[in-house]
């Protein structure tokens, strides 16, 4: 019986000491577990998808809640495909100049005009590329084409029609039209569509299979729905892209359309912070990189959206000001620190079942915060 008192004793002993204590039960990433799960319990959103790679290496990917709010509902995963709604403008758009401006297809300090004539008049001729990537180009942030509108020819001749809302470089207004002309502009540069330039110069050479513009119907039962669109008008189906804009211009546009998964995303994130470089590819160089990244007046780089410097950021309190990002309308988001040798992407569906649903402000910050805090990168 005494020996069985001792053993039972020194089992407890080992359970004591082997099991987690509270704090540890979760790991290092514990508090953002959390705070990711009650963002679902308070309908910040049905569903997201994050990932932080932190030194060059994945520390944290995870998926959490279900594609909608209803209880039978799928289950999200790191394989969840996400409407990334601007993200296309950096990731895609953005990119593709990058490359063309590094091979000497693309002056970004040209005029629009001289890659889309049609572009010029009311005061449109004095627009470079840079003003359009800076969206300070004074066209104005947005129209709802549809209104007058009914296939893409009609939506650039409308932006081509358009008169400036202020002079060329003298205020930043972020503007979809912009970005959609970007589009047309590596459109006529290349003689191929901005999908097929992604996927030639990007996707394919990285691997990224779930990464694309239209996702067929076979891939619908991974996509986290969006919005029900109660608008279109048109007698033609509706593309699936969230944006009504980049559906009307056939769910593919310069500034929204791309639709992919969190994973695919570390792969392309990975490439920007090993300076364009992946895999034995290079796909831009750190010069480039460099340029295109670096601060302009309005707290923007050609392309990217920078940390504000002494104001709020949607990075939270801990990223350095060298950091660029940015967000996208339903509910995704891309914050690379080079200074921490750190990113967070961040896939959602929030406006699920509707965009007035806005409770994800509060949340970007207090999570960039919360990931600094986990890896003790807040000093």
């Amino acid at each position: 019986m005494a020996h069985a008192r001792i053993l039972c004793r020194s089992l407890i002993v080992l359970l004591l000491l082997v099991t987690p204590r509270p704090a540890e039960a979760g790991g290092r990433f514990a508090a953002l577990e959390s705070l990711a799960r009650q963002a679902v319990a308070d309908s910040v959103f049905p569903s997201a998808s994050i990932a932080v790679i932190y030194r060059g290496e994945t520390v944290f990917h995870k998926a959490f809640g279900r594609l909608t709010y209803r209880k039978t509902s799928a289950v999200a995963d790191t394989s969840t495909v996400y409407d990334l709604a601007s993200l296309t403008k950096p990731l895609v758009t953005a990119s593709i100049v990058m490359q063309l401006d590094e091979r000497d297809s693309i002056d970004i300090d040209a005029p629009v005009s001289r890659y889309v004539p049609e572009f010029s008049g009311n005061g449109k001729e004095r627009i470079t590329v840079k003003n359009l990537l800076l969206h300070d180009s004074g066209l104005r942030a947005h129209r709802f084409f549809i209104e007058t509108c009914s296939t893409p020819g009609e939506v650039m001749r409308a932006i081509c029609e358009e008169t400036l809302q202020s002079p060329p470089g003298e205020k930043t207004v972020y503007s979809d039209l912009g970005f959609i002309t970007l589009g047309r502009v590596i459109e006529r540069i290349t003689g191929r569509t901005l999908a097929d330039n992604f996927y030639t110069r990007f996707s394919g050479p990285l691997g990224m299979r779930s990464t694309l513009f239209n996702p067929p119907p076979s891939l619908s039962g991974l996509i986290a729905p969006t919005e029900q669109d109660t608008s279109w008008r048109l007698d033609r189906p509706r593309p699936l892209v969230h944006d009504h804009n980049a559906a009307l211009l056939g769910g593919e546009a310069g500034h929204a359309g791309l639709f992919s998964t969190s994973g695919d995303l570390v792969r392309f994130v990975t490439m920007l912070m090993q300076e364009g470089r992946y895999k034995g590819k290079t796909f831009f160089s750190p010069r480039t990189l460099q340029r295109f990244t670096e601060r302009h007046p309005g707290s923007r780089s050609p392309g990217w959206d920078l940390r504000s410097i002494g104001g709020p950021s949607s990075s939270g309190n801990y990223f350095s000001e060298r950091s660029y990002g940015h967000l996208g309308y339903t509910g995704t988001s891309l914050w690379i620190d080079p200074e921490k040798d750190l990113a967070v992407i961040v896939l959602s569906n929030r406006v699920h079942p509707t965009s007035e649903n806005t409770r994800i402000r509060k949340f970007r910050p207090e999570l960039h915060d919360t990931v600094v805090r986990c890896l003790g990168s807040d000093r």
